[in-house]
């Protein structure tokens, strides 16, 4: 009985995901297709990632855990990233991307090559909410990556990104599982960019 219900239970998450990322505009500001599969995302503060909810700089400064089902035997890139900087009206910096790690082995985030290093959310003051975009892309085996190595101490080279086109670069496909929250500006933006030497 169960294995019968189990792919409406599936295609239901995936409905979920595909509708919240088309009600948002995820789909196609940052990707083509939703993927199919909820990556599980959650911050030291004790917040977690759900399609579009609302969190705050302060509660995802730290870089967080993040879970999907993976293949033991292969390699992903994960990478998080904002479409609406410096803002959704006028994103004329998109994207600007905040966490890149390839050649992860499996799921262990831990064990893959940071090409750029985690940078919590920063949107400007007076620019509204933006949205914080986690896609986990499967690799065809291991990847040499040519991107310049990104430091958490500095916001050179992150403006201009495109997600879509690092996955073309790479022949990375469509991700495999994402999720996504939405920020804007609180008390903890100042710092971070102190940070980052703006």
């Amino acid at each position: 009985m169960f294995a019968v219900r189990r792919p409406a239970v599936v295609s239901r998450f995936f409905s979920t995901i595909a509708k919240n990322m088309e009600k948002h505009g995820v789909v196609p500001d940052v990707i083509s297709v939703a993927p199919q599969e909820v990556a599980q995302v959650s911050y030291p503060s004790g917040v977690k990632v759900d399609q579009g909810n609302e969190l705050t700089p302060t509660q995802v400064k730290d870089q967080p855990t993040v879970q999907w089902q993976a293949d033991a035997n292969a390699f992903y890139t994960l990478c998080m990233t904002d479409p609406d900087a410096p803002s959704r009206k006028e994103p004329n910096f998109r994207e600007w991307h905040h966490w890149l790690v390839g050649n992860i082995p499996g799921q262990d985030v831990s064990k893959g090559e940071v090409l750029s290093a985690y940078v919590g959310s920063g949107p400007p003051p007076n620019t509204g909410l933006h949205r914080y975009v986690f896609l986990i892309y499967k690799q065809n085996g291991k990847l040499n990556f040519d991107e310049p190595r990104l430091p958490n101490n500095s916001g050179d080279n992150r403006a201009g990104f495109s997600i879509r086109k690092f996955a073309e670069k790479y022949l990375l496909q469509e991700p495999v599982a994402g999720n996504f929250y939405q920020a804007k500006y609180d008390d903890y933006v100042p710092i971070l960019y102190k940070q980052l030497g703006a």
